[in-house]
């Protein structure tokens, strides 16, 4: 069985070949700022997969480092020149897995800032881009991994502070939401069988990925679709996985601050 470290490196590995944006001048541009909870199974791709299979082009760029926060991203002069180049249509944004779910006042000091200065920046050089701010999931035993938690925290507290955290930061910056979080947490109640972490109870699983895939394209797509892209999950699985991806954005398009294009 592979080690954690091992998913990592292969993970960076990958990203490392597929880090160049297509030249393509008729597609969506979008840049990725994340870390290993994007880079897992190559995330991006798998969205740009189901989104050609809708007749989408999309070009993507990433900016990923593991482990990384939003406030690291903010200082790193290869963001700055990323969004100053402009032209951008997308911005997804994901920040460490345990900092939104801090205290508020923890929260509103280390997150809420950089997510500001991050999306100010890129409105100055791509005033039409949409920011999408990309909910995560509670680990799966809570935040039991993490020094500075009570060892009693749990799943649901987590995922409980990462929605709240996640939602004001979207309506703060009057940006998008795509809610992985959420129909995580729906698909942990409604199939309990299903595996969406790794090993570690933190990281996606290729399963994992694929819900966070549908999430952020129904976010992007903003109607009901179906695709054979599948990543050769059982297809009554996938089927299940985008349906509820879609159910979570399109039954709460207010909440998430998600406007129809045009509108």
């Amino acid at each position: 069985m592979r080690t954690v470290k091992t998913l990592l490196l292969t993970a960076l590995m990958a990203l490392t070949a597929g880090n160049m944006t297509a030249a393509d001048g008729d597609s969506l541009r979008v840049l990725w700022v994340g870390n290993s909870y994007t880079f897992f199974s190559d995330l991006p791709a798998i969205v740009r997969d189901i989104a050609a299979s809708q007749g989408m082009k999309l070009s993507m760029t990433r900016v990923l480092k593991g482990g990384e926060y939003l406030k690291g991203h903010w200082a790193n002069p290869k963001l700055k020149e990323h969004l100053k180049a402009g032209h951008w249509d997308y911005i997804i944004l994901q920040e460490q897995s345990t900092a939104p779910a801090q205290e508020t006042e923890r929260v509103a000091r280390e997150v809420y800032p950089y997510a500001h200065k991050i999306d100010s920046m890129a409105h100055v050089y791509s005033p039409q881009a949409h920011t999408i701010f990309y909910m995560t999931w509670g680990h799966k035993y809570g935040a039991v991994y993490a020094s500075d938690y009570p060892l009693d925290d749990t799943y649901e507290m987590m995922q409980e502070r990462l929605i709240t955290s996640y939602l004001e930061m979207t309506h703060r910056n009057n940006a998008w939401c795509a809610p992985v979080g959420w129909a995580w947490r729906t698909i942990r109640q409604q199939h309990p069988d299903y595996q969406l972490y790794t090993a570690d109870c933190l990281h996606p699983s290729l399963l994992g990925s694929y819900l966070a895939a549908n999430v952020i394209f129904t976010t992007i797509f903003q109607k009901p679709y179906q695709t054979d892209v599948t990543r050769d999950l059982p297809a009554q699985q996938a089927e299940i996985i985008q349906q509820t991806a879609q159910q979570t954005v399109l039954q709460n398009l207010t909440m998430l601050n998600i406007r129809p294009a045009g509108k």
